[in-house]
């Protein structure tokens, strides 16, 4: 390893700590969660560079505030998912795994692999944006949402479930990642794909990676049903600390697992669309 890696990987060791502890004391962090975004945000800094750790920062940051925005109203609808605001360390490896790995794939194979993987990694980035600022804002929608499989009107919170302000505010996560991938990628000057097909193939990746996170909700994501509390739930012990039953869906895909896939599935599409527009 060179001194200049190294150098990312020390300058990536303290970059992440300070934003994770800021994170950890704001409550938008556990301490698992506080150590897996060390880890994650270490490796992806230290191998992709400033810009791969800015869309990471940028990430966290965007999803950390809205989980605090109008919390009161939302707090009722804490017992259908699986987990609370607080990341945990399943929570932000699910969600920035897949662009540690990128990053260090990128540093191995170098150019012209690189080109690619960044593009892999701005749909991923992409995709868990989407999907955290259409789950933070969907919530808030006045109109029930419809389930995404049959168009069926469902209570807000229903995995699987999709609104009109959840995919706008989707469509605006998936923006917001990608627009800010363009341009760092045009400040920086680097060459190959242009910052216009990265942010087009970024906002339309991130979106279907959202999708299919919904899809994959409503289809074969495990979901229970406590029947202390008549009410559906991620969880296999509810809020109440009854155990659930299963109703839907493999037990072993939570929704930590949905969002790694998804993540999966839009860095692919993104990755798609830039070679179908390049």
């Amino acid at each position: 390893m060179s001194d200049h890696s190294t150098q990312w990987i020390l300058l990536g060791l303290v970059a992440s700590t300070l934003i994770g502890a800021a994170g950890y004391a704001r409550g938008a962090l556990s301490r698992s969660g506080l150590a897996g975004a060390i880890v994650a945000g270490t490796i992806t800094f230290g191998f992709g560079g400033w810009e791969w750790g800015t869309l990471l920062i940028a990430f966290f940051v965007s999803s950390s505030l809205l989980s605090r925005f109008r919390r009161r109203e939302k707090a009722n609808l804490a017992e259908k998912f699986a987990k609370g605001h607080k990341r945990d360390w399943g929570q932000v490896l699910a969600n920035g795994g897949l662009g540690a790995v990128l990053a260090i794939a990128a540093a191995v194979f170098g150019l012209p692999a690189a080109g690619w993987l960044w593009a892999a990694y701005v749909g991923a980035m992409a995709t868990v944006n989407a999907d955290t600022w259409a789950t933070e804002l969907g919530v808030l929608s006045r109109a029930r949402p419809r389930l995404i499989t049959n168009g069926q009107r469902v209570e807000v919170g229903t995995s699987g479930g999709v609104s009109k302000l959840g995919t706008a505010a989707a469509m605006g996560g998936a923006f917001f990642i990608a627009a800010l991938a363009a341009l760092l990628q045009w400040a920086e000057g680097k060459t190959g794909h242009s910052s216009l097909q990265l942010a087009l193939a970024g906002v339309v990746g991130g979106v279907l990676g959202a999708f299919f996170d919904s899809l994959l909700g409503a289809t074969v994501q495990g979901i229970y049903y406590c029947d202390q509390c008549n009410k559906e739930t991620e969880r296999s012990i509810h809020g109440c600390n009854s155990a659930t039953r299963p109703v839907r869906g493999w037990r072993w895909l939570t929704n930590d697992w949905v969002n790694a896939l998804s993540s999966g599935f839009g860095a692919a599409a993104t990755v798609g669309l830039v070679f179908l527009v390049g």
